[in-house]
């Protein structure tokens, strides 16, 4: 079995300013080659763990090994400059006064000339950036400036590479772009590294495994399948998917909602809970006597998004695809998709029941039954 490039053992970090840790019994590994993201709200520890991995910051508690290597933690700690760690920032940070040469070579100067022209040559054209090496960080545009960095941060052959939010400074465009060209050099380079987002398209798009942070503790790590259809709490689904919650309560062998009632396979102890129903699962059927109303349309390009209140009050998104556009103020009924992932929570925001798909729908909002 290949060793961890990253080992994170109950790390956690709390500065005296603040109540609670920033960073808080964090454990984590990553595997050689891999990309992980690590997503959360702002303010949830990100950015502190970063610098902890760095070297800018010693935790208190907990160790980090980098390469095998016991880098912070049991009395030790090694300085940044020794940790073999390159990173990229959100705000470039390239040196005004240097060439774009001189700022990818700034971490080679204690290499020879001849080869430290050699691996600036070689990364130009890694980041599609030749003939540009004489110009100044102001004579570029905002992708390009990346890309220096992005050059300047790999120039050292890091064994680890740390991309702090680096994209979210760009154009749309230019980001899509970018991302796509970041992941494929990493992977062509055999790089592991950790990028951190808030974006959670993002993070599903580039990582092979996504860790969800919030209040400096590890909500889940997984796949960004695992984590998208098997979200382990309540926040996860509602960051990453956005899902929709419904109040539930069992009623018999059916747990009953404003818009059904959903029948479990399996026994549990609860009586209580939210039922997650993520916005894709919702199909809208326009009816003349229909219980809700649309009461916002929004155009996302490939599809649409609603936002209806049910007759208590409680908002839900639905999304269709961009062929089918029902105006604001049509009335419909609601049904859940066959191919639904249900999953239940109950109030510690923990799943306490799921199941892949829903059989026996029936169309009405009222009368409808589904088997979770």
């Amino acid at each position: 079995m290949t060793s961890a490039i990253l080992k994170l053992e109950n790390v956690t970090l709390k500065f005296a300013q603040m109540t609670a840790p920033a960073v808080d019994k964090m454990s984590l590994a990553l595997a050689p080659g891999d990309v992980l993201g690590l997503l959360g709200p702002s303010g949830c520890g990100k950015t502190t763990l970063l610098r902890i991995i760095a070297g800018f910051e010693s935790p208190q508690v907990g160790t980090v090994e980098i390469a095998g290597q016991l880098v912070a933690g049991n009395s030790h700690w090694l300085p940044p400059e020794q940790r073999h760690v390159g990173m990229l920032f959100q705000d470039y940070a390239l040196f005004p006064h240097l060439t774009v040469a001189e700022n990818i070579g700034f971490g080679l100067r204690r290499a020879k000339k001849s080869e430290r022209s050699q691996r600036v040559a070689e990364l130009l054209t890694l980041v599609r950036l030749p003939g540009l090496e004489n110009r100044y960080p102001h004579e570029l545009s905002g992708g390009q400036q990346q890309r220096v960095a992005l050059a300047r941060a790999l120039a050292p052959q890091p064994k680890l590479l740390l991309l702090d939010e680096p994209l979210s400074n760009l154009d749309l465009q230019v980001r899509l772009k970018l991302r796509e060209e970041v992941l494929a050099i990493l992977k062509h380079q055999s790089i592991s590294a950790i990028f951190v987002t808030h974006d959670q398209q993002e993070a599903l798009a580039i990582a092979d495994q996504v860790a969800v942070m919030q209040h400096g503790k590890l909500e889940q790590l997984g796949t960004p399948e695992e984590i998208y259809t098997q979200p382990a709490s309540r926040f996860v689904a509602e960051f990453v998917t956005q899902a929709n919650f419904l109040p539930a309560h069992l009623q018999r062998n059916c747990w009953l909602t404003e818009i059904g009632c959903f029948a479990l396979k399996n026994q549990i102890s609860h009586d209580q809970g939210d039922l997650m129903i993520r916005e894709e699962d919702i199909i809208l059927h326009p009816a003349s006597d229909g219980e809700m109303k649309i009461q916002a349309r929004f155009f996302l390009g490939h599809e649409y998004r609603y936002s209806l209140y049910t007759p208590s009050g409680k908002k839900l998104y639905a999304r269709t695809p961009a062929s089918i556009a029902l105006p604001v103020g049509t009335q419909v009924n609601l049904s859940i998709a066959e191919t639904a992932n249900l999953k239940l929570f109950n109030s510690q925001s923990t799943v306490i029941s799921q199941q892949s798909s829903v059989i026996g729908q029936q169309s009405s909002v009222n009368s409808q039954q589904k088997t979770l």
